[in-house]
């Protein structure tokens, strides 16, 4: 089984948001009203949890035979996109078309944890 995209998104993933959470806090502090950089901080935060989420995914793919833990993966991944991706995007322009694309960030990062969820139930006793 191949999951290596798994690994790759989430140091990915972890990477820009060290870079973006560095950026925020010494290129930005200066250019950003607070309401704006409080937003760009909540980005990076779930980008970064995410990120993490994914690695430890990654393990728990080598582990188990579920076709759910890419699943939720996948759309982790796309969650963490959208969500803060757009959080981005809405601090540095206060484009407020971006909006609705925050809360179906939100909603793939929660449908990826409940399908993890989903995944646990299904997984036979002594199956790690």
């Amino acid at each position: 089984m191949n999951h290596r995209w798994i690994i790759l998104w989430g140091a990915a993933l972890g990477a820009s948001a060290v870079t973006a959470g560095a950026f925020g806090a010494h290129g930005l502090k200066n250019l950003l009203p607070p309401a704006s950089l409080e937003a760009w901080e909540i980005a990076v935060r779930y980008q970064l949890i995410h990120a993490m989420t994914l690695l430890i995914l990654f393990a728990l793919a080598q582990l188990l035979d579920s076709r759910l833990i890419p699943r939720a993966a996948q759309l982790m991944t796309v969650g963490t996109l959208c969500f803060s991706g757009s959080l981005y995007l809405l601090a540095l322009t206060g484009n407020k078309w971006l909006g609705p694309v925050t809360p179906l960030g939100g909603s793939l990062l929660i449908a990826g944890w409940l399908t993890l969820f989903y995944a646990g139930l299904k997984t036979k006793t002594g199956a790690v």
